[in-house]
């Protein structure tokens, strides 16, 4: 996911650390520090996905301020908690699928397109977007239902405020909902929403790859060119060689997953909110994506299907500039060797 080298138009080199592919993780603890990484990752922005599930289902929109004193004032700080022990209990698998499905995927489909003769950020696009899909099928397998549980919990308070959602404290726990929904649904009431998840989520993962790709290499490209700029100016020619400390390399990763994650939340942002109902929805009224797409409509239009764009634009942002930077660090602590394919991909 970090260029080995970035070059643009004008000759200038900015030397970076070369790529860590799959076949050079130590597997075993590749996967238990991301466990652990991304917990702590699911903890601190698990508040910004409730408000963001919460404005979804209501009836009239509520500023996010409004309905984060709302919960604070009736459920206290635990109300933005609501479902995190289900939700933890799922993103670790869930995120181990994620993980490996996306770095398996990146590194064949990259070393393929570089063999095809595809340039450098041509086949680093490809593959990012090709990761993203293959990742998010394998997550949402152990994903939806977890989803479907926890996003009930979520919207479960005393706020007063009117949803879709009929009733009030339904579920006293994860366990109980899961027993409550096979019990009224079976199994496939644990997938609801599993067909608009993939919908969803594949394209979102794909759009926010190779926008963080894209925008990962442009910014870099735009270094260079000012380093070039400036080497000019004092009289210098030819190329110009840059080795960036590790301040400047996070900073433009961060930089390009906020962009990227900009991009894909409003690309994808109405097919959320009707994934979002469906799953909240315990089988009463509009049970379908053309019911639900309707009953938005009659709410306030397509504007109903951009409720809680605001909260989750931050949450996508937060957890892909987190997750980015966590992520590079985690590939760089679970190196086990230096072989790699033979191209350096972003």
């Amino acid at each position: 996911m970090s260029l080995g080298v970035a070059e643009d138009d004008s000759g200038t080199e900015i030397h970076l650390p070369a790529d860590i592919d799959w076949e050079m993780l130590d597997k075993s603890k590749f996967f238990f520090l991301g466990a652990a990484l991304f917990s702590g990752v699911s903890g601190m922005l698990y508040p910004t996905v409730v408000l963001k599930t919460r404005q979804q289902v209501l009836v009239k929109d509520t500023p996010c301020f409004k309905m984060a004193v709302s919960i604070l004032r009736h459920d206290g700080f635990r109300g933005f908690y609501r479902g995190f022990g289900t939700s933890l209990m799922g993103t670790i698998p869930a995120r181990a699928l994620y993980m490996g499905a996306l770095e398996i995927t990146k590194s064949n489909v990259g070393c393929a397109t570089l063999k095809m003769g595809f340039s450098e950020a041509k086949a680093a696009a490809i593959a990012n977007a090709a990761a993203g899909v293959t990742a998010a099928m394998a997550a949402q397998m152990v994903w939806t239902p977890i989803d479907v549980v926890s996003q009930r919990l979520m919207v479960q308070g005393g706020n007063g405020a009117k949803t879709t959602v009929s009733g009030a404290f339904k579920y006293t726990g994860g366990i109980d909902a899961f027993r409550k929904i096979i019990h009224t649904d079976g199994v496939r009431g644990l997938y609801r929403g599993f067909g608009i998840s993939i919908l969803t989520y594949a394209p979102s993962n794909a759009v926010w790859w190779a926008s963080y790709s894209m925008a990962h290499r442009a910014i870099w490209n735009g270094i260079g060119c000012r380093l070039k700029k400036e080497g000019n100016g004092g009289g210098g020619g030819g190329g110009v060689g840059f080795t960036p400390d590790s301040k400047a390399v996070v900073a433009v990763q961060a930089t390009s997953a906020a962009v990227a994650s900009g991009v894909s939340a409003l690309v994808t942002m109405p097919l959320d909110t009707i994934k979002t109902r469906l799953q909240v929805l315990d089988g009463e009224g509009c049970n379908g994506i053309g019911a639900t797409v309707r009953k938005l409509m009659k709410e306030g239009g397509v504007s109903a299907c951009y409720r809680g764009l605001g909260p989750r634009w931050v949450s996508m942002a937060m957890s892909a500039t987190t997750m980015i930077t966590t992520y590079e660090f985690l590939k760089k602590l679970s190196t086990k060797n230096q072989d790699s394919c033979g191209g350096s991909l972003q």
